[in-house]
């Protein structure tokens, strides 16, 4: 495997602010990381700290696709590097608490396409049925694996994992995750969902659009004030 490139200034900017914005939402708190992929063996994850307190400048750190962990990246990167392995398509990855999805997930519970931003998981997020810390390779290739091709897997009582065509998709998606599993708990809080209608796979399709700037303007909103955010780039990485 070749050796990975320096990352760019925006690709290095594009994960703290990805990282800061995530925090801002309540996302994510002291524990969570996001990545972006650089080339086809290497991604850039975010310091190993909390992502809120991620200064400008603050380097992260190259990460191969195949191989160890450097030395100071967190046990769970290993899901983003099986997770680049299995997923060729796939340019950038959140870890993420959204507590929401926190709650569901303790009782094997994951939203249901009911509402637009719900409609970018359809058919189903899947559910990682295992509340332990990832450590290890094989847990690691176990949440890839439930992943599959979804957008997101909801890990029980332990967050999620958002994969997407880039890194500030994926934000997008996390922050879409969390409002799914928000109307899913009201509905059943207030004891709707029996008979409730969802969108079926082919009304989800249609509703899950990326045209009129739709990932771009949530993008916006979420990193709005960020002294970063105009040096992020913004751009699909290459992932063949």
């Amino acid at each position: 495997m070749s050796a990975a490139q320096p990352p760019a200034r925006g690709q290095e900017a594009l994960v703290r602010v990805a990282a800061r914005a995530l925090a801002r939402a309540n996302l994510v708190h002291a524990y969570g990381h996001c990545s972006t992929r650089l080339d086809a063996g290497h991604f850039l994850v975010c310091a190993a700290r909390p992502m809120g307190l991620i200064e400008p400048d603050e380097a992260g750190t190259v990460v191969p696709v195949h191989g160890e962990l450097p030395e100071g990246v967190l046990g769970e990167v290993r899901i983003h590097q099986h997770i680049y392995r299995l997923r060729p398509d796939v340019g950038g990855v959140v870890r993420s608490m959204p507590p929401t999805v926190m709650t569901l997930s303790s009782v094997r519970v994951t939203p249901q396409p009911r509402h637009g931003m719900g409609a970018y998981f359809s058919p189903a997020v899947p559910l990682w049925d295992d509340p332990q810390l990832v450590r290890s390779d094989a847990q690691a290739r176990g949440v890839a694996e439930t992943l599959g091709a979804a957008r997101a897997v909801a890990m029980r009582g332990n967050g999620a994992v958002v994969a997407a065509e880039s890194l500030m998709h994926a934000v997008v998606l996390t922050w879409y995750l969390e409002d799914a599993a928000r109307i899913e708990w009201q509905l059943r809080a207030a004891g709707l969902t029996e008979g409730a209608p969802t969108l079926a796979p082919e009304a989800a399709a249609a509703r899950a659009v990326g045209t009129g700037r739709i990932y771009e303007r949530m993008w916006e909103y979420l990193t709005a004030g960020d002294p970063e955010a105009a040096l992020a780039d913004l751009s699909q990485p290459r992932t063949q």
